[in-house]
């Protein structure tokens, strides 16, 4: 019977569909997160009387044929790239996107690498960081003897020194967009990696045509929903569970078979 083996794969797919929701519900606050969803697609078919394949020497045709599916299996694991909550925090150096774009990070290596996470803050030397010390692009220093500091909408970064009044432009922030932000290869640390699904980024700076504009002293919120990811938990749950019933029940047809004297 391949009803063993249909279900069985019908199991690993709701496995997998779980371990992503978990996923989404584990980084519900993580700054700027976006949920991912599992998409599947049917496996091939193996075909008992071939649709459209003729029934008789007079050439009539067979018009459903009998044809028995042979199981499911993961297309994809799909990045949702919509906009999350907006969080105020009243931190300088918080930054969030309000539309498309992505702050561009200088890793160790020299790649760059991409985020949504604005919770940066300046390294010894004055510099934009990310949490884990990388370099914002382009490098921006803040001066030690500043004592305000202000970001724009544009991105355009400017401080008060002590002393002064009038405020100085030390830097402008840039923003980086991709044709298909889904395609992005996570590195984990709420980065991404370029790829060939991705496409190469465009550069522009933030609230010019195509990007988002930019909010200081706010964090954009992971993009889960709690309700709908309950939700598709309690679909899997019960996917999973009928497609363990199918191999109980084939199971039992099976002994009813061996039994037959």
């Amino acid at each position: 019977m391949q009803s063993l083996s249909i279900a069985a794969t019908g199991m690993m797919a709701q496995q997998l569909n779980v371990e992503v929701i978990s996923n989404n519900v584990a980084n519900m606050s993580t700054a700027g997160f976006k949920r991912q969803k599992a998409t599947f697609q049917d496996l091939m078919y193996q075909d008992l009387k071939r649709v459209g394949s003729t029934s008789s020497d007079a050439g009539t045709i067979v018009p459903a044929g009998v044809q028995v599916g042979m199981g499911v299996r993961t297309a994809a694991v799909t990045r949702i790239a919509a906009q999350g909550n907006l969080d105020i925090t009243e931190n300088d150096y918080d930054l969030a996107i309000q539309g498309r774009g992505y702050f561009r990070i200088q890793m160790p290596s020299g790649d760059d690498a991409f985020t949504r996470a604005g919770n940066f803050s300046t390294s010894a030397t004055g510099q934009l960081v990310t949490a884990d010390g990388y370099t914002v692009q382009p490098g921006i220093t803040i001066p030690s003897n500043a004592i305000d500091v202000s970001i724009n909408a544009q991105g355009l970064v400017q401080v008060t020194l002590s002393g002064q009044t009038d405020p100085q432009t030390v830097g402008q922030l840039e923003l980086a967009a991709f044709q298909n932000p889904a395609g992005l290869d996570p590195l984990g640390d709420n980065l991404f990696m370029e790829s060939a699904a991705s496409g190469t980024p465009t550069t522009g700076s933030p609230a010019s045509d195509g990007f988002g504009s930019l909010l200081q002293g706010y964090l954009e919120t992971s993009n889960v929903n709690a309700v709908s990811e309950i939700t598709n938990l309690i679909t899997a749950q019960r996917a999973y569970e009928m497609n363990a019933k199918m191999i109980t029940a084939t199971d039992e047809m099976l002994s009813v078979t061996s039994n037959l004297r």
